[in-house]
């Protein structure tokens, strides 16, 4: 028997469904002899297609992760061979992330399989009650207008407090 992740246990449920999206993307990129490319690369891809090299912190910031994130993605594309790290011939505190020939080369793969899993995602959003990216951005703006740990705390609040006024 096949088991589900607890619908209350939010965190698993999220991840898991990232983990159905982005495993099966991985497979399309395995059946085409990409083996080592990731998901996350193509947002990289994409944005350093349209802006040219940037450093890690503007990646981080046209693609919507942390600078951890890209960092660490930035390098995992270093070591497939996707993107090159130079430093700013303006700024040499700062390093730039470049693509490579061989991700040049990809580019056609890359953009035929962002648009057709742009296809896929929205047949998959005419099966549910809300589109996916839809419903992540409004939840993204509630945490931002409150973060959840504040929830978390002001729930505790009201716990404790009921708790004493029995």
């Amino acid at each position: 028997m096949k088991r589900h992740p607890d619908p209350e246990a939010l965190g698993t449920l999220l991840r898991h469904v990232l983990e159905l999206l982005d495993g099966d993307v991985a497979k399309v990129y395995q059946d085409q002899g990409l083996p080592e490319y990731r998901p996350r690369f193509s947002p990289i891809v994409r944005a350093l297609v349209a802006e040219g090299p940037m450093s890690v912190r503007d990646l981080a910031g046209a693609v919507g992760v942390t600078h951890s994130a890209a960092s660490q993605t930035a390098s995992q594309m270093a070591r497939a061979g996707l993107v090159t790290h130079s430093t700013d011939p303006r700024d040499n505190r700062r390093r730039l992330i470049t693509l490579t020939t061989k991700a040049h080369a990809l580019l056609p793969m890359i953009t035929a399989e962002w648009n057709a899993t742009l296809e896929a995602m929205a047949e998959l959003d005419g099966e549910v009650s809300m589109p996916l990216a839809e419903l992540l951005t409004e939840v993204t703006e509630a945490i931002r207008r409150r973060p959840f740990v504040e929830r978390i705390s002001a729930a505790y609040e009201r716990q404790a407090a009921s708790e004493g006024s029995r």
